[in-house]
């Protein structure tokens, strides 16, 4: 055999070189557009629960586009960004209640014919929407317990969420005003905590001079 050929058959069995790996791309923080989304909408809501400069009963329907757009599909874009990261905590929270303003806003609209089949049943409706919220209590009991290792601002998120709901419950179950009412005040308090831990998420070390207290617990 000759050394040419011996040559050209090193080479071609030759192990190829490993590939570069590539760095990976670094993802933003979707977490404070998940908690505004949240929190705007929430607060919206709650004033008119509450009747904040307004008479009892007055419609709520200006919160349907945001319980579409804001509360619902960004926040449910920022919990599917939270599976990117890795964050499941994140991403079972945004999802769920991006999911939860979605299903609310669905009710305002006459082609979704909800409203319309309690027309027989007026009394029932408001029965349907207590079991409807007593069950986002238990889910939001279920994140409150998940999240006890997180933050203190996490925490006291989800027990004024809890609260909240439960009190909303109790309203349209007991056909109670002063229960909405108060589950309304306990909304925009919820609604605040929720902007301050996203301003806690904006303000970086790399992009602000001073950040904000959240309170680790791990």
């Amino acid at each position: 055999m000759s050394e040419h050929h011996h040559h050209d058959l090193e080479s071609k069995y030759a192990m190829a070189p490993p590939p570069v790996a590539a760095a990976p791309t670094p993802i933003a923080n979707p977490g404070p557009l998940g908690l505004c989304g949240f929190a705007l909408t929430t607060l919206v809501l709650s004033l008119h629960n509450a009747n904040a400069g307004m008479p009892a009963g007055t419609p709520s329907n200006v919160v349907v586009g945001l319980a579409f757009f804001y509360g619902g599909l960004v926040q449910l874009l920022a919990g599917m960004w939270e599976f990117r990261t890795g964050n499941t905590f994140g991403a079972t929270a945004f999802s769920s209640y991006g999911g939860f303003w979605l299903s609310y806003a669905i009710m305002f609209i006459p082609g979704a014919n909800i409203q319309a089949a309690y027309a027989d049943h007026p009394g029932q409706l408001a029965h349907s929407l207590g079991i409807y919220l007593v069950a986002w209590s238990i889910f939001t009991g279920i994140m409150l317990i998940a999240c006890h290792r997180s933050t203190v601002g996490l925490v006291a998120l989800f027990f004024c969420l809890e609260i909240t709901f439960i009190l909303l419950a109790a309203a349209d179950l007991n056909s109670s005003a002063t229960c909405k009412v108060a589950g309304g005040a306990m909304g925009v308090v919820t609604a605040c905590i929720a902007w301050y831990n996203a301003l806690a998420g904006l303000l970086t070390k790399e992009s602000s001079y001073f950040t904000l207290p959240v309170g680790p617990l791990s």
